[in-house]
């Protein structure tokens, strides 16, 4: 009999590490009428939910390649093809965005006490490895947030190492002072915070124009051509 010899622990697989963290997309399902109405116009509205819907699949593809213990969509409507294998799904609760995110990171928190990254589906040109300098402060215990302000006054990222709704909660949102008054909020609870760079959300059509020229090999900035070749540049 001719015995094999057992694979050693170079010729094994190892697992992949997943960090003690979990990332939450809080998102719209992109339906017609409902999402980006900032678009239109000059786009229809189902040309604005199928950049919405381009842009969340863009995001949580980036969001999947980070190796998270937990990746989470808190979502206002149905899950739809858009939504690949291996994420949670959270309704949202709450009627003012403050609320709905307060909910989506008390929630997830909840079900599971590690550090929480929250973004939106408008910043379809986020990295994995943005996503990662954004947890890794907090694993360390070198930050207790994260904060990523966008160019419009709002913000695109927030993380916190111990979610707690007072944080969030009252932040006017959508106003050209919201990045202000929650950053202000962090700083005034006596938290370490680890500033991100700043993002563009797409929000008008000079802003989708913009975030496709970053990341032109994406699906948004295929959906965006496909729409309006001939009127980008005048956009």
């Amino acid at each position: 009999m001719t015995l094999l010899a057992s694979a050693g622990p170079r010729q094994q697989r190892e697992p992949r590490a997943c960090w003690p963290a979990q990332i939450i997309v809080i998102a719209k399902a992109p339906v017609p009428g409902r999402v980006k109405t900032r678009l239109t116009p000059p786009f229809s509205p189902q040309q604005a939910a199928q950049l919405a819907e381009a842009a969340l699949a863009d995001t949580l593809a980036a969001v999947a390649q980070v190796p998270a213990a937990r990746h989470v969509i808190a979502l206002d409507g149905a899950p739809g093809r858009w939504l690949p294998a291996g994420f949670d799904v959270l309704r949202q609760r709450g009627q003012g965005l403050d609320e709905r995110i307060a909910a989506a990171m008390g929630e997830a928190y909840a079900r599971l006490p590690v550090p929480v990254v929250l973004i939106g589906m408008d910043t379809p040109q986020v990295t994995p490895e943005l996503l990662a300098s954004a947890i890794r402060p907090l694993l360390r215990g070198t930050a207790d947030a994260a904060f990523g302000p966008a160019d419009d006054g709002g913000y695109w990222l927030l993380g916190l190492r111990r979610p707690d709704p007072g944080l969030v909660t009252g932040v006017p949102m959508s106003v050209a002072r919201t990045g202000t008054i929650q950053l202000a909020r962090l700083d005034g609870a006596g938290l370490r915070v680890h500033r991100m760079r700043c993002c563009t959300d797409v929000d008008s059509a000079a802003d989708a124009a913009a975030v496709a020229d970053e990341i032109p090999q994406s699906r948004f900035a295929a959906a965006l051509r496909e729409m309006l070749p001939e009127r980008l540049a005048r956009v």
